[in-house]
């Protein structure tokens, strides 16, 4: 039973791990963001654009609180997996029970300072005075039960680093269902608006959260969860904070800065935002199949770290990056041809749908770049490295691209112009990764826990 739903990839066929991972991964982060794009179609068609344009313009906020404890996940997820690789069952356990006494401590902090600061979040992307009303319903509604997400995305991390991606996707299937039931009834029948999909999506993550604590709580194996266990260890918590840290650093830093870059975008009135919003959702599911892929590789590097097999670590690379790219293309061709249905399946306003088009088309095909800093950042986050790529991204994804927006709005403001900071990051981060994992240089910071 212990082993039923993990996975050893220190041994056997490396395609096949990391499919039988990454797949079920991906179907999972699917139905993740299908909480907050449910939460923009019904809007989107059944309250109007400005409504859209709400629920849109909060994506980077939300962003920064899910991009944290994304990072404080996977350096919970390395620590596990590397103990997991070495079959050390004790300190597996020993670190779970640390991750989710971290995870509590984080849930009060984060509530109270994310409901308090939405007013200045909303001042800081320029907000319109026709969105701003639902906008602050919504981002209320949504920190006062961000412990949901939290717990569910500790949790699920915990689950990753034994190798375990399918339990958390039956659960998140499960809550984007109920996620959509309850959009639909709150809006349809109930007459609300932004608030009502912001309450349907707390409902529905605070019922993954209950799931995913109560596998662990259930599970035979090492990581099972006992209530009276849970307590910071001190070494465990400085590992996991020192390697989880930077990445959560870079991860909601990166976040943050877009919640800037939205401000230039929000200059440009509601019809634009909304069209953005309508990019913004295909990204995220576009991206997904290279991001799973590459956080099965961040395990796949941290278990096989854990077995002190470095050639089978960069032979897990490779494999990644060429899944990733083929997963990209079958993925970019179909959007980039049916870009105009695409905008129209959140909103039918032919001005929303043009500017929906011009940034799928522009935007797009530079996706392929992306295969790069998934993968290669994923390598080093398993075996510890999450310091450098942490510094190449934020200098590429947040110093890089404010000089770029800001000398661009001061020198010719145009809409494509603003959107194209996006991608030209990718393009400086991608080719600094490189150079980085070719010169060896983040096997020289690896951490090795065991």
């Amino acid at each position: 039973m212990a082993r039923q739903f993990s996975n050893d990839m220190t041994t056997g066929s490396i395609t096949k791990h990391l499919l039988a991972f990454a797949l079920p991964l991906m179907v999972g982060n699917i139905f993740q963001l299908l909480y907050n794009t449910v939460d923009s179609v019904v809007v989107g068609n059944f309250v109007g654009k400005d409504a859209l344009a709400a629920v849109g313009t909060v994506g980077p906020i939300i962003n920064t609180i899910i991009g944290f404890f994304g990072g404080i996940a996977s350096g919970a997820t390395v620590v596990i997996s590397q103990y997991f690789g070495a079959h050390d069952e004790k300190d597996v356990g020993r670190a779970v029970h640390t991750t989710i006494a971290l995870c509590l401590i984080c849930c009060v902090l984060f509530t109270g300072i994310g409901v308090a600061l939405v007013p200045a979040m909303l001042h800081l992307m320029k907000t319109p005075d026709d969105v701003w009303n639902a906008a602050t319903q919504y981002l209320t509604i949504y920190f006062g039960g961000v412990t949901g997400l939290i717990l569910y995305n500790i949790g699920s991390g915990i689950l990753r680093a034994v190798g375990d991606s399918r339990r958390p996707l039956y659960f998140l299937i499960f809550c984007a269902l109920l996620n959509t039931v309850l959009d639909l009834v709150f809006v349809l029948v109930f007459h609300m608006a932004a608030d009502g999909v912001a309450y349907a999506t707390v409902i529905s993550q605070l019922v993954s959260a209950v799931l995913v604590m109560l596998t662990l709580m259930r599970s035979e194996g090492p990581y099972k969860l006992y209530l009276r266990r849970i307590r910071l260890d001190v070494g465990l918590t400085k590992k996991i904070v020192g390697i989880g840290f930077p990445t959560a650093i870079q991860q909601s830093v990166t976040s943050f800065s877009n919640v800037i870059v939205q401000s230039y975008i929000n200059f440009f009135g509601s019809a634009c935002m909304a069209g953005w919003t309508c990019y913004a959702k295909l990204d995220q599911f576009i991206v997904l199949p290279v991001m799973s892929i590459g956080m099965a590789n961040t395990t796949f590097a941290g278990q096989n770290m854990g077995a002190h097999d470095v050639g089978r670590m960069r032979q897990g690379t490779s494999t990644s990056m060429k899944l990733a790219y083929a997963a990209s293309f079958l993925l970019l061709v179909p959007v980039f041809i049916f870009a105009p249905q695409a905008s129209m399946f959140f909103n039918q306003d032919p001005e929303v749908v043009e500017y929906g088009v011009l940034f799928i088309r522009w935007m797009t095909p530079f996706f392929l770049i992306t295969v790069v800093n998934q993968i290669l950042a994923g390598t080093m986050r398993g075996v510890g490295d999450a310091t450098g790529p942490t510094i190449i991204m934020m200098a590429s994804f947040i110093a890089f691209r404010q000089i770029y927006l800001f000398a661009v709005s001061h020198i010719h403001n145009t809409i494509l112009l603003i959107a194209l900071g996006y991608p030209l990051g990718w393009i400086l981060c991608s080719v600094i990764l490189t150079v980085y994992y070719r010169r060896g240089i983040w096997l020289k910071h690896a951490v090795k826990v065991v």
